[in-house]
């Protein structure tokens, strides 16, 4: 059997006594992952500084909306959409990944067409960005017992597993270690690399995933 492959990305943050924590562990280990942070908790004082030093350690960092509070294609107001986009990448300045990087609130990891809409795609074409989707959403926000399971049945399951975790209060920095030695032991390759079924768009063009994107 092949050794899996992995692409790490951690959602909602960045959260101070948190991200540093998980920046802590990845570096010991030389691994590098994607950062989707939310408006809001980058606001915080030495939220900026998280990333600041992410991008330095050489993770990469993307927009994840403004407030999470709802997905984009549920949102009927076109305004809305566009500063649930914009209201983020703003603060993002200096930190963005070029391509700018995107990741759509999901309601727990659902692809349906509730994830985007013709506004954000629309915002995303425009603007040039990567949409960046998952194949593997374990959990670690709600199920602290079984996620680390979950996440390792995903892995079997993908030839290349882009992976959800969170880092936020109560979720994955507890046993992110005993995850990654998991991996580790099964000989998993951590990389940046994104496989096409997990872009939505990449660098503004559209990829036949969207097609899939239905309610």
């Amino acid at each position: 059997m092949d050794a899996p492959v992995v692409t790490l990305s951690f959602d909602n943050g960045p959260t101070v006594g948190v991200t540093d924590v998980v920046l802590d562990e990845l570096a010991r280990r030389g691994i590098t992952a994607y950062f989707f942070v939310v408006g809001r908790p980058l606001q915080r004082p030495g939220a900026r500084d998280l990333l600041v030093r992410a991008r330095a350690e050489g993770h990469l960092v993307g927009n994840h909306s403004a407030t999470h509070r709802i997905a984009l294609g549920e949102l009927a107001d076109p305004v809305a959409v566009d500063a649930e986009i914009d209201g983020c990448e703003a603060l993002l300045d200096g930190l963005r990944s070029d391509p700018p990087l995107f990741r759509p609130f999901g309601n727990g990891g659902v692809l349906d067409g509730r994830l985007l809409g013709d506004r954000a795609v629309e915002r995303l074409v425009g603007g040039g960005y990567t949409t960046v989707l998952w194949n593997s959403v374990p959990h670690d926000w709600d199920d602290p017992d079984g996620w680390v399971t979950t996440a390792l049945t995903d892995v079997e399951a993908h030839a290349h597993t882009v992976m959800v975790l969170h880092d936020t209060p109560g979720a994955c920095v507890a046993r992110l270690p005993e995850l990654l030695d998991r991996l580790e032991a099964r000989g998993a390759r951590f990389t940046l690399d994104l496989p096409g079924d997990c872009l939505a768009t990449v660098a503004g063009r559209l990829t036949p995933v969207l097609e899939t994107l239905t309610v």
